[in-house]
């Protein structure tokens, strides 16, 4: 079997091979919570398609995206070294598919195969320079910056230059009003850079978003990039 996670591809294929009886096949439908804080950790998950985020939520309910997590990477990474509990809920934004393991079995594999090891612990450390980038971003840049920077993550993990996507979501992984989501799509759309139709959203000009998008996009997307090779 083929993986489109970047992660479990960068694997030599005797790795695999012992992976695959623990690696079950998982549909990630939108808005499913993948794992809720606080709550055990019970299976590390692997994207091959679709995205999602790692939420904050304050006492008033007001939430926030704090890190992007598609096919470069995996969601609740950490119970692998032992960390059996998250702070934040993961949350699907784009609906997929993928694979999920229990941390046990893929601490057997990490003790056998020192790449697994290198590759899980590049992924906390894209997790956490991540959240310092958002972090950053959030407090730095426009909306019309941010929301770039977001369509792009987002159409790297899709599969397709159509996906599905309401501005109430993009409010909320923002952290921002709607009626501002609105205007700036509503920019965005009579540049020609995205479309909509039938309730998806179209990426029609890549470059065109690559140009508004802010400096954050390239930096995390770099870091992405950075695999060590089996």
């Amino acid at each position: 079997m083929t993986y489109a996670n970047l992660i479990l591809s960068a694997l030599a294929s005797a790795s695999l091979q012992r992976l695959a009886p623990n690696l079950e096949a998982v549909e990630l439908s939108r808005g499913r919570v993948i794992h809720r804080a606080d709550a055990p950790i019970e299976h590390i998950y692997f994207l091959d398609k679709g995205l999602a985020s790692l939420v904050k939520t304050m006492e008033d309910g007001r939430s926030i995206e704090v890190v992007t997590v598609g096919i470069e990477g995996a969601l609740g990474v950490l119970a692998a070294f032992g960390l059996g509990r998250t702070v934040v809920d993961a949350v699907v934004q784009l609906p997929g598919h993928g694979s999920r393991i229990r941390p046990s079995a893929l601490r057997e594999e990490m003790a056998r195969n020192p790449i697994l090891q290198t590759l899980l612990l590049q992924c906390a450390h894209r997790t956490l320079s991540q959240v310092i980038q958002i972090a950053a971003c959030n407090s730095l840049h426009s909306l019309r910056e941010r929301c770039c920077r977001w369509l792009l993550m987002a159409h790297d993990s899709a599969g397709s230059d159509r996906f599905p996507i309401t501005h109430e979501t993009l409010a909320a992984v923002l952290g921002v009003q709607r009626t501002g989501v609105s205007v700036v799509a509503n920019t965005l759309r009579q540049s020609g850079l995205i479309a909509y139709r039938h309730g998806h959203l179209i990426i029609t000009d890549r470059s065109g978003l690559e140009r508004q998008a802010c400096e954050c996009y390239g930096s995390l997307r770099a870091r992405s990039d950075r695999l060590p090779v089996p």
